[in-house]
């Protein structure tokens, strides 16, 4: 992915060095056991425990990442291209598009959806529209999934701003709504939706960020593909119970994710992520 000389987000939070918060008792092994499955999860989903105060942290400086921790400056990149893309697109649309803070953080951090370690997964908490991201998460992509790449990485910060619009959209408030009525099963499969639109949402960026910016380089979108595909359910699943119960999905199958992202990417139109009604 070309980033070096892309702008830097102001939107960034670093509370990393902060003392490595831990949660006690058993819920830190209870999230160990979901961490292959979380990915951009649901509020209703991330541990909570004790409430401890939120830090209070200024945005950062769009200059603060560079040259100094690559990994934070490419995110804070790819954030800053997520923001120019969706703010063209609600402006199209006579909106207005209130860009989300990216919140890295390390081991644990609190956020107004609950406590939560870094063993979730990157996430979304509509509640303060903030996205929280432990950087080791792409360690774990690289190495346990087998999907290495920056641009991997960058389909995952925008698959987690994929679920900032659907806030801001009010999608996300429709959904809780329709899960509260339902039977597990049924809001899981509700769930799946959410997530697989989140992913078509990623593909519409990378759409409009390589037609704007021409950002992509050969071989990148077979790594945000990859990526999709290494996160299924279904193949998650497989390797970790050896065997796959439908049922029990809550972001879809590898197959799904990587049509979902592909529908966003080669149209570039969100109305074509109506993954609630195909």
């Amino acid at each position: 992915m070309r980033w070096k000389g892309g702008r830097r987000s102001g939107n960034v939070q670093d509370r990393r060095g902060r003392g490595g918060l831990m949660v006690g008792g058993g819920l830190g092994a209870i999230v160990i056991t979901i961490v292959a499955l979380l990915l951009g999860v649901d509020p209703d989903s991330v541990p909570t425990t004790g409430m401890a105060p939120a830090d209070e942290v200024a945005p950062g400086n769009a200059e603060q990442f560079r040259g100094v921790d690559d990994e934070a400056d490419f995110i804070s990149v790819v954030l800053a291209d997520t923001e120019d893309v969706w703010n063209t697109i609600f402006a199209e649309r006579g909106e207005t598009y209130r860009e989300p803070q990216l919140v890295l953080f390390e081991n644990a951090v609190q956020s107004a959806c609950g406590f939560a370690q870094s063993a979730v997964g990157p996430f979304y908490c509509p509640a303060d529209q903030q996205l929280y991201l432990d950087l080791s998460f792409f360690r774990e992509l690289s190495e346990r999934f087998g999907a290495p790449g920056d641009f991997a990485r960058a389909y995952v910060v925008a698959h987690e701003v994929g679920h900032h619009v659907q806030t801001l959209l009010g999608i996300s408030d429709e959904v809780r709504a329709a899960q509260a009525r339902s039977s597990q099963t049924e809001s899981n499969a509700i769930q799946v939706r959410m997530e697989l639109q989140a992913d078509c949402l990623a593909g519409v960026w990378a759409h409009h960020a390589q037609r704007q910016r021409q950002v992509l380089e050969p071989g990148d979108i077979d790594e945000a593909l990859g990526a999709a595909a290494a996160i299924g359910d279904d193949r998650l699943q497989r390797e970790t119970q050896g065997r796959v119960v439908p049922d029990s999905f809550t972001h879809g199958t590898s197959a799904q994710r990587v049509q979902w992202f592909r529908n966003g990417f080669e149209s570039g139109d969100p109305d074509r992520c109506d993954t609630f009604g195909s």
